[in-house]
């Protein structure tokens, strides 16, 4: 299962890379698309960070700015129903091991999860990050606030919560305007999610197929 997971996280994190390649590039908007990627889309293990979820509600009201609680709420759902979808398609996936085809094994374990509102609900929260991100760095007071908490929240064991928002912040601080960002996103995973649930399978997989192609192969 483990496996299965992995290989999954692997096939979204390289789709994501592919369908921003162009923003990737941008200096512009280049560290905010990394930030997406790496904090959200990423394939890295969050249960340390997930772990410090669980007892969010009282440390953000005493250690950090109440501008910030909602990202930190915000975060935690993302990655809980990333973390569940993950793993039902995992457990597809094994069931799916006589297919070779890793693009038509992907959309296979996706369409049996058939988890249509909740793909949908994950790109809502996402992009709801986005927003407050972009709203909150008008002012440069919270970052300084941020960068002061470094060793309070490391001595509260919530530094990997500090660091993600402090990175967050950098990260739109650098756009100026996220919103073509956003725009593009909220498009581009639209018609993702859309694909996924209604074209025909094998032209889907081989749009995959092709997205993937266009970046180094996974190394097993």
């Amino acid at each position: 299962m483990v496996g299965a997971i992995k290989k999954i996280k692997q096939l979204q994190s390289r789709r994501f890379r592919a369908t921003y390649a162009d923003f990737l590039l941008s200096p512009r908007y280049h560290n905010a698309t990394r930030f997406f990627l790496e904090e959200l889309y990423g394939e890295h293990d969050f249960t340390l960070r997930d772990s410090q979820f669980a007892r969010i509600a009282g440390a953000i009201e005493g250690l950090f700015p109440e501008a910030v609680g909602q990202l930190a709420v915000d975060l935690a759902e993302t990655h809980a129903l990333s973390e569940r979808l993950d793993h039902e398609m995992a457990v597809r996936w094994a069931s799916l091991s006589k297919n070779p085809d890793d693009s038509v094994r992907y959309v296979q374990c996706w369409r049996e999860t058939d988890q249509r509102q909740d793909r949908h609900r994950q790109l809502a929260v996402v992009l709801h990050m986005g927003q407050e991100l972009q709203r909150l760095t008008r002012g440069k007071s919270l970052l300084i606030a941020l960068k002061m908490m470094r060793r309070p929240a490391k001595l509260a064991n919530l530094s990997s919560l500090q660091q993600f928002l402090e990175r967050g912040f950098v990260a739109f601080s650098d756009m100026s305007n996220a919103s073509p960002f956003l725009e593009a996103i909220e498009e581009r995973e639209s018609i993702w999610i859309a694909s996924m649930f209604d074209s025909d399978l094998k032209r889907c997989a081989q749009q995959l197929a092709n997205d993937l192609a266009t970046l180094p192969a996974i190394q097993s």
